[in-house]
């Protein structure tokens, strides 16, 4: 991570791609499991602190990323349909999936709430929402809200932690 923060503050006009990017992909289905939220969270504390990019700047792409990731996992589940729980894939994550459907079947719309906020199923609630055939219209106006609120909390914690960065 050192080595990466030290290329960023070198060439700073990157800042803005790595934050929507770390944004999307730690929301896309399969890439989401194998990249922390922390990281996102590290690389934005980073930015500010050091004036690399604004509050909300930061804030705008790790929206902007967080709505791709998901909207795309949202719709590959539709196409991939219910099909999917014989791959690999789904199987591998078996546990995974089946506490994303319990919670989706449980809860419906809180669950694409509380799935963008806990980060072991946030990139499978989109997928697994998609796959069963959740409303699309709903779909896009809950994960706008969760994202609105998961983007607020990762504003609150940037600005909340810089301060131990700086000096």
């Amino acid at each position: 991570m050192d080595a990466f923060l030290e290329w960023i503050t070198n060439n700073p006009s990157y800042a803005h791609y790595s934050v929507l990017g770390l944004a999307c992909f730690e929301a896309l289905i399969g890439i989401g499991l194998f990249i922390s939220g922390a990281l996102l969270l590290s690389l934005a504390i980073f930015l500010y602190a050091q004036q690399l990019l604004s509050i909300e700047a930061i804030l705008a792409l790790a929206f902007t990323g967080a709505v791709i990731g998901d909207q795309s996992g949202f719709w590959i589940g539709r196409w991939i349909g219910p099909a999917f729980h014989t791959s690999q894939f789904a199987t591998r994550y078996r546990r995974h999936i089946d506490r994303t459907e319990t919670l989706i079947r449980r809860y419906g719309w809180g669950a694409i709430l509380i799935g963008r906020i806990i980060p072991a199923i946030r990139s499978i609630v989109p997928l697994v929402t998609g796959i069963s055939e959740y409303s699309a219209l709903k779909y896009i106006i809950f994960d706008l809200l969760a994202v609105g609120i998961w983007t607020t909390l990762l504003g609150l914690a940037v600005i909340g932690t810089s301060s131990l960065f700086v000096g």
